[in-house]
């Protein structure tokens, strides 16, 4: 998942990420002008934009040739009319069942303390989980989303996740403001690929 701000060297980034083997890219910039989405898209190309997943301004799948749609809960419905993959982000395990009949995949959230937002904890225990995994709420349509790094993965692995959201891991190891070499967090990429492979 990219950072929720844009800046100067995220196209490269971004390109060299899916050089790395990301499969898909999740673009959520809460808050911002779609102008800021539609130029880093248009910076990224075709292919790139084939693998991404928007999260909010909607008419980007469309306009340009997206995977998919996020929706940031279980609630909100997607726009009339919307044909094509979706996913959406669970806040608690009750709403995984229904959630997963109608999107290609689901974010539960937040599984792990937030490794960027110190007041963002763990909503479940590791019981809960377990429970979750047992009764087959907790599957490959379930991705980990929050406090995923190294140690996490494991744990997600093994619980039957389908796959994990990186985003704090990842991008706190690169200096917007005062940092042009990216090679550490490319590296540390390849080091979590490994851990899901």
């Amino acid at each position: 998942m990219t950072r929720p701000t844009f800046f100067v060297e995220e196209d490269k980034i971004l390109t060299n990420l899916f050089d790395e083997g990301m499969d898909n890219l999740h673009l959520h910039k809460p808050g911002s002008s779609p102008m800021y989405s539609e130029r880093l898209l248009t910076l990224l190309g075709e292919d790139i934009a084939s693998k991404t997943t928007v999260h909010n301004h909607f008419y980007l799948k469309e306009e340009y040739r997206l995977h998919g749609i996020h929706i940031d809960d279980a609630f909100t419905e997607p726009p009339t009319g919307y044909k094509g993959n979706m996913s959406r982000t669970c806040h608690a395990i009750s709403e995984l069942k229904d959630a997963k009949k109608q999107c290609n995949y689901v974010f539960l959230h937040p599984v792990f303390d937030s490794q960027t937002i110190k007041e963002e904890k763990s909503g479940f225990t590791m019981d809960e989980l377990k429970e979750a995994s047992r009764q087959g709420l907790i599957d490959k349509k379930v991705y980990a989303l929050g406090g995923m790094n190294l140690d996490t993965i494991k744990v997600v692995r093994d619980l039957g996740f389908g796959g994990v959201v990186i985003c704090g891991d990842l991008w706190n190891r690169f200096d917007i403001h005062n940092e042009l070499d990216y090679k550490e967090l490319l590296l540390h990429f390849e080091r979590l690929k490994k851990a899901v492979d």
